[in-house]
Parts: C-alpha cells; sequence; structure tokens
C-alpha cells in the first residue's frame, strides 16, 4: 500500500535554512498571533455563553468537586479533560464562564498550528516542494480554524473533550512524522507515548492513534510496510502492551456506559452501524457545504440496511473508497486521507453505538484526513498564484462569517434551541430543552406549552419531561395540573425525587396528611435525598409545627451539608421566629 512519492525541486537543507532564518521565525509568530487573533474574533460571540445542554451534567458541577481536588478525578473517566475543568472552576467558579470558553479558543488554535505541521510534513512526504506545501498547510491549518463545522467543539464547553484530546494527538502525530524516517529514537518514543497517553486520558476515541502510525508507515516508508514499522520498533513495542490495556478499559467503560456502549437497550450495534452508512455523508456534505448546522441532529435510526435508505449509503461510501483507490498513484496524499478519515472517524461511526448518531464535533478530529484530500487536489490546481490566492482568501472570508453567526447562536441557549427546533420541529429532544430555557427565564406559560409538543413529537414516555413539566404548571400556580404531571414522571420511575414534589404539591393544596404519606414514600425510596426532608419540613410550617420543621431542615443537612435549600430554609424559621418575638 506504499504512497507514491512524486518528484519536485531539490533544495537543500542548507539553502532552506537561509532562505528562512530569521524570517521565519517572524513569520511564525506572525501567523499564530493572526490565528489567535482571528478566532478570537470569529469566537467572540460566545466566549461568555452560558452553560448549555450537557454543560450542566459535566463532574465539575457536582457539589464538592473542587474541595476534593485531585481525588476529584476519576482515573477511568478522562481524568486530563476533567482535571482542565478542576483548573477552570478553581480560578473562575461557576459564575463567570469566560475561561472555560477562552480555555477552548486556545485549544483550537494551538490545534491549527499543530495541523499546519502535520500537514507540512505530508506534504513534503509526498513530493511537494517547501514553498508550495507551506502555503497548503497554511490554507489547511486555516479553514481548520474557521470552519463552522468546529463551533460546536469550541463554542460548547462540554466539546473541550474534542479540541483537548486533539491536542496531545496531534503532537504525539507531529512528533512522530518528524522522527519516523531514520527510525525513531528512544527518548522521542518515550514523548510520544506520553502525549498518547495524555490524548487518551482526555477521550477514549484517539486509541485509533497507533493504527494511524502503522498506517503512515506502510504509505510512505521507501523500503516498504515491514521495514518501516521494523524501524520504528522502540515505539511500537511498549504501544502494543499499552494498547492491550487501553483496549481492555475501553472495553470495560463501553460494557457498562448507558448512553454509549454495547449496554444501550434500544439502539443494538447493528442498528447504529447502518444508521451511520448516511451518517457520514452528513459529515461530507458538511464539511463541503456548511449550512444548516444543528446542535442536536433528529436522525430516524435505521433498523435494517434497507432502511431509509441506508444501504444507499454503503454503496456510495464504498464507490468513494474505490474511487480513491483507484486514482491512489495520481492523488497518493488524497487516498491516504481518505483513509485517515475513515480511520479517525472509526471509534463513533462504525458498530459501537453512542445515543446520538451524528453530532458535530466528532468531525474534529477526523478533519485532518478532509484537508489532506483538499491539499492533494490544490497542488494540482494550475490557475495563476493570484486566482488561487484570491480563491483561496475568498473562501476562509466566507466560512468565517458563517462561524461568527454560529457561534451567536451558540452564545444563548434560547437561540440554540430556538435554532434547533426551527430546523427539527419534531424533535421532542430539542422541544424539551427549549421549554426549559423558557422555564428557567420564569416564562412558564410558554414553558406549558413547548412542554405539550415535546410530549406530541416523542416517540416514548420520558420521566423527566413530565417531572420538569408538573415544575412548569407549578409555577403558574395550576396545582392539580402539577400533582397529575408529577403522578406521570412516577408511573415511568419511582424516585425520591417526585413522590416529594408530589408531596409538596399536595400541601400546597392543603392536603397535609395526603402530603406526609408521599414524603414518608420518598424517604423509603431514598433516605439520602435532602429536599424529602426540606419539604416535609415546609410541611410542618405550614401546619404550624415549628420545632418538627427545624427537626426536619436539621435533617436535610446531616444527610447533606451542602443543602441550600436546607439552609436556606432554616434561616427563614429563624427570622419567623424572631418576628413572632
Amino acid at each position: 500500500m506504499k504512497v507514491t512519492k512524486h518528484k519536485a525541486p531539490v533544495q537543500s537543507e542548507a539553502v532552506a535554512s537561509a532562505a528562512g532564518g530569521s524570517i521565519a521565525s517572524w513569520m511564525w509568530l506572525a501567523g499564530i498571533l493572526t490565528a489567535l487573533l482571528v478566532a478570537l474574533e470569529i469566537y467572540w460571540p460566545s466566549i461568555r455563553g452560558p452553560f448549555v445542554f450537557d454543560d450542566d451534567y459535566l463532574a465539575f458541577r457536582d457539589p464538592g468537586f473542587l474541595e476534593r481536588g485531585l481525588l476529584s478525578l476519576n482515573p477511568s473517566v478522562r481524568p486530563f479533560l476533567h482535571l482542565s475543568y478542576w483548573l477552570n472552576l478553581y480560578f473562575s467558579g461557576l459564575e463567570d464562564t469566560f475561561s472555560y470558553h477562552l480555555w477552548n479558543v486556545l485549544l483550537h488554535v494551538a490545534n491549527s498550528v499543530l495541523m499546519f505541521l502535520a500537514v507540512d510534513k505530508l506534504l513534503q512526504m509526498v513530493g511537494e516542494e517547501r514553498g508550495r506545501s507551506r502555503v497548503l498547510a497554511a490554507f489547511a491549518a486555516a479553514l481548520f480554524l474557521v470552519h463552522p463545522v468546529h463551533t460546536e467543539a469550541v463554542a460548547y464547553i462540554a466539546g473541550r473533550s474534542e479540541s483537548f484530546s486533539l491536542l496531545w494527538f496531534l503532537s504525539a502525530y507531529v512528533l512522530f512524522l518528524y522522527k519516523r524516517e531514520e527510525g525513531i529514537g528512544w527518548m522521542a518514543a518515550l514523548a510520544t507515548l506520553v502525549l498518547f497517553g495524555a490524548a487518551f486520558l482526555s477521550k477514549e476515541h484517539t486509541a485509533v492513534l497507533p493504527a494511524l502510525f502503522v498506517l503512515t508507515d506502510a504509505c510512505f516508508s521507501k523500503d516498504g510496510a515491514v521495514a518501516g514499522v521494523r524501524r520504528n520498533w522502540r515505539l511500537y513495542a511498549p504501544m502494543v502492551a499499552i494498547g492491550t490495556a487501553g483496549v481492555a478499559l475501553v472495553a470495560r467503560v463501553l460494557m457498562q456506559a448507558t448512553t454509549a456502549g454495547f449496554k444501550m437497550k434500544d439502539l443494538p450495534w447493528h442498528d447504529y452501524f447502518y444508521t451511520q452508512w448516511r451518517a457520514i455523508w452528513v459529515y461530507l456534505k458538511l464539511t463541503v457545504l456548511p449550512v444548516g448546522l444543528n446542535a442536536d441532529y433528529f436522525i430516524p435510526i435505521s433498523r435494517s440496511p434497507l432502511d431509509h435508505g441506508a444501504l444507499f449509503g454503503l454503496i456510495g461510501l464504498l464507490a468513494l473508497a474505490g474511487a480513491a483507490f483507484y486514482y491512489r498513484r495520481q492523488f497518493p496524499l488524497a487516498f491516504f486521507g481518505m483513509l485517515v478519515f475513515f480511520l479517525l472517524l472509526a471509534p463513533t461511526s462504525s458498530v459501537v453505538p453512542i445515543k446520538d448518531p451524528i453530532a458535530e464535533r466528532r468531525l474534529y478530529l477526523p478533519f485532518l484526513g478532509l484537508m489532506l484530500v483538499v491539499c492533494d487536489l490544490m497542488r494540482r490546481w494550475k490557475a495563476p498564484q493570484t486566482i488561487q490566492y484570491t480563491v483561496m482568501g475568498v473562501v476562509l472570508a466566507a466560512l468565517s462569517i458563517l462561524t461568527y453567526q454560529r457561534s451567536d447562536v451558540w452564545s444563548d441557549p434560547m437561540k440554540l434551541w430556538a435554532d434547533t427546533v426551527e430546523k427539527g420541529p419534531d424533535n421532542s429532544r430539542a422541544q424539551f430543552q427549549l421549554a426549559m430555557v423558557h422555564y428557567t427565564r420564569g416564562e412558564c406559560d410558554v414553558a406549558v406549552d413547548r412542554f405539550a409538543l415535546a410530549e406530541r413529537t416523542s416517540t416514548k414516555k420520558d420521566y423527566s419531561l413530565y417531572l420538569d413539566w408538573g415544575l412548569a404548571y407549578d409555577c403558574q400556580n395550576q396545582l392539580a395540573k402539577a400533582e397529575e404531571k408529577f403522578r406521570q414522571a412516577a408511573a415511568i420511575e419511582n424516585t425520591a425525587h417526585v413522590r416529594s414534589l408530589i408531596g409538596m404539591s399536595l400541601a400546597r393544596q392543603n392536603k397535609p396528611g395526603a402530603a406526609l404519606e408521599e414524603l414518608k414514600a420518598a424517604e423509603a425510596l431514598d433516605a439520602a435525598y435532602d429536599m424529602t426532608y426540606v419539604y416535609r419540613g415546609k410541611v410542618f410550617l405550614l401546619m404550624n409545627e415549628l420545632d418538627r420543621a427545624e427537626a426536619e431542615y436539621k435533617k436535610a443537612l446531616s444527610v447533606k451539608p451542602t443543602s441550600e435549600a436546607a439552609r436556606q430554609a432554616l434561616n427563614e424559621l429563624s427570622q419567623r421566629r424572631g418576628a413572632a418575638r
């Protein structure tokens, strides 16, 4: 599978060095500074955007995460990634999201620089002249920097898993590219392994890096694939042992996770695989024509190869791969790029089920392969340089505008979910998220209507939907309707949370006896749920039994010392007693 290397004008290292010299340093500085300014400009609308969607479920949002220090980092769940969040939390808290977003932007800029280094080296490996390779590599890096499909990975705080893992992934790959030809030494091998470990401990999909090393050696070794692998044995030998441990860890996670892996009840691996035959075409379309970007794609699952035209998607992918293979000698880097694209996309677009079949941020890692395809096509373009540079500039400017606009959408949850609902009115989850935004802003009448839309578009009964719908009715003081929705939620999943809400709703309807019965049931379900005691204290308060109310609030603090609701209730009780005196 050796890639043909085309001849290019010879230029010695000495000449190249003399031509660059100190100017190269200035160009590096100017390029990085320009990339930083451009990135800040296009992502500035979302630089102070609030936590949205899965941001609220990240580990650093848990009470006590900061106080526990490094003990908060679960070694089996992306500890490097969560260390970065811990640092944000330490310096900025939860009130100001600026540092969280700034980290994401800086990581994106750093990845653009690494993208330049990788593409430049690969272009030279297929024989491209150094000056031209740098121009094309700079264009590829700029495309990566300003492409709107990456907005989710950059503007979305939870999207940092992509940029942070890619930082270590590309660092390891660049080191490998620049050291592999002569046989990687022990120190370089050790550094590469450390960087690979950091990538894997940031996100598991980077486990494909060793395969990328082998693929690179197989395609670009002058004396054959086997000789290339043998030459870099210092890297591959320890990587086999590390890779075995990594595979075991990934397998363990996949067998335990509820939103990804083989434990998902409603999404078997073969249905997910069929669906990805269609999903990959969405990724390719978004790369070429980045319009219709969506925070939550509503894509029906293909339950068979013929369902929703999945088979036609597979035929198209096979035809694309066949064309790349057929023209591999004329377009060696494009062929390698397609292999890289499919390899790096494989962890999320093959047989391992993930709750969301499509997510734009999953293009962040495999984008390297697509940029190699672009560069191979560009290097064959025979138009005058003026025209080429003009086209490059126009493309980059247009993409920058689109990214700025998309960043603005991510700056506000209302804009984000209104945009998502507009593009997918039948998307129940998007309707639910938009309802929640209205609810949190006190627009409870609108929230109630949105929850109704979410129910009508849902294919199954959802516990959270009915629970939050009940809260919206409670906000409107429609207590009977709130109780009805809480009971519908309890019928789906009988938890202490919802039973305690039923109890509080009954209390507000002046039914203290029934309320206490529900709260007793809630305590039986989960004695460690603090709000059960807070609500029971409020019931006793309504009954004017202040001592019993105080005892319940204190019990809430005993099971959860950080309970703000219990502390506030005790303060209010103290003020009430003071006023009575």
